[in-house]
């Protein structure tokens, strides 16, 4: 039996699809690519925005139509979208034979021999649930960089977030189990390890009544084999002085941190539902900067949120020009229902939203276009990631880029290079977001 997977949506989600490979690899059902070989699809959903909610339907109903014109004996759906709609998408695309939710993965395997005796059923455990990952994973992500989700479901509940609803309330996993999946990881190649969750800072609260991120970092560090390690997902009101200080001190672990602000006026984060107003978020940001000079930070914004006046959004341009973030991202608010925000009167024409947006990130182009032309003729370590056969050179990462959000590199090498290699670099150029350089060979 050949299995079509298709994972959708986030890291976290991605995870959870690599840990469901993991179970099937176990009972040798074979992977392939190829739609029209497919035997059975799982489809790994997302629904976290309204374009992620409309890619994974889109992605369900051609799926479905394989029923007819290809080899599909069984699609099954699982995931975030599987979730919160389980009972419309079983109405309204019957080809589906199975619904799986986000505690219940560890059913994928049972719930492809129920499929294929002609059973249609759908595996739900409690949201406070937390699955135990009970096999080694399948890393999806080239063998050199994998994530690690440390936790699972959020406690915030800020207004414009489904988030709680879909995953649960904050549920730590135990540090025994995470220190055992990094060896394992490193073991098979991993040197960058990347921790997320919907809120790393958390970490340990809910298990041992202490925020116990900067002890997992520190014991982290010790495993063999991992060179780089990243933390994304920080909510600024739970960035601690131990945190900072490890960060610092740990040779590890990447002078880099994402932390998602989402706006900055006062009156459109207290509407979100945020824990920090704009002064606090400038206090935050200059201690780390502070503390750790080189550090590249990354943030997400929100624009176009129910209520936001033009003068709110002068503010938050002004926010954005003086900060100075190594990294951002915007997105146009998405009202999604069930959650306060999607009933708020004032909701932002979609026009407005995506000229706020452009706005924003037109003022970050010119932040980051400036910081890479202060990155030529400065020396970088750089993790190989593929290469361009075409072009004749190697694509890889500083430290400053995560995987997928982030720019990239592109060396020139008079040596091959292989990817997970790490190399020093001599930056000769720069384009937009992404740098030029050269392999130094000492």
């Amino acid at each position: 039996m050949k299995i079509l997977f298709i994972s959708l949506g986030c890291d976290k989600n991605l995870v959870d699809s690599e840990v469901m490979l993991g179970l099937l690899r176990e009972k040798e059902y074979e992977l392939t690519d190829d739609e029209q070989k497919a035997d059975i699809i799982i489809i790994n959903t997302c629904c976290f925005i309204h374009d992620a909610k409309e890619e994974s339907i889109n992605t369900i109903l051609e799926a479905a139509q394989l029923k007819q014109t290809g080899n599909l004996k069984a699609l099954l759906v699982t995931g975030c979208l599987a979730q919160r709609y389980h009972d419309e998408i079983q109405t309204e695309i019957p080809e589906v034979d199975a619904i799986i939710g986000t505690t219940g993965y560890e059913k994928i395997v049972y719930a492809i021999e129920e499929v294929l005796e002609g059973k249609k059923e759908q595996y739900f455990e409690e949201l406070t649930y937390l699955p135990k990952k009970s096999s080694k994973r399948v890393v999806t992500t080239g063998g050199h960089f994998s994530y690690l989700k440390i936790a699972e479901g959020c406690d915030k509940h800020c207004t414009y977030c489904i988030i709680p609803k879909i995953r649960g309330n904050y549920r730590s996993v135990p540090m025994e189990e995470l220190l055992q999946e990094a060896e394992e990881l490193a073991e098979m190649g991993v040197v960058e390890l990347i921790l997320v969750a919907q809120e790393t800072t958390l970490y340990g609260v809910d298990l041992y009544g202490k925020k116990m991120l900067p002890e997992l970092l520190r014991r982290l560090c010790a495993i063999d084999g991992l060179q780089w390690i990243r933390i994304l997902y920080c909510y600024p009101e739970e960035i601690t002085e131990e945190l900072i200080e490890t960060i610092r001190t740990q040779e590890k672990i990447c002078h880099y941190l994402d932390i998602p602000v989402q706006h900055g006026n006062d009156k459109i984060l207290k509407r979100m539902g945020r824990r920090t107003n704009k002064q606090e978020l400038i206090d935050i940001v200059q201690k780390l900067r502070s503390a750790i000079p080189d550090i590249t930070l990354r943030t997400t914004l929100i624009t176009g949120f129910p209520g936001e006046t033009q003068e709110e959004h002068m503010e938050l341009l002004d926010f954005v020009e003086k900060m100075k973030f190594d990294r951002l991202g915007v997105f146009t608010y998405s009202p999604e229902e069930d959650t306060p925000a999607a009933s708020m009167e004032e909701q932002v024409a979609d026009e407005i939203k995506e000229i706020r947006r452009d706005e924003i990130m037109e003022i970050q182009q010119e932040i980051a276009f400036e910081a890479a032309q202060n990155a030529i003729a400065t020396r970088q370590k750089v993790l190989i990631e593929g290469k361009l056969p075409e072009e004749g050179v190697f694509i890889g990462r500083t430290y400053k880029d995560a995987p997928n959000v982030d720019g990239y590199i592109f060396v020139s090498s008079s040596e091959e290079l292989i990817s997970g290699q790490f190399v020093e670099v001599f930056v000769t150029d720069a384009k937009e977001y992404d740098l030029i350089g050269e392999v130094v060979w000492e």
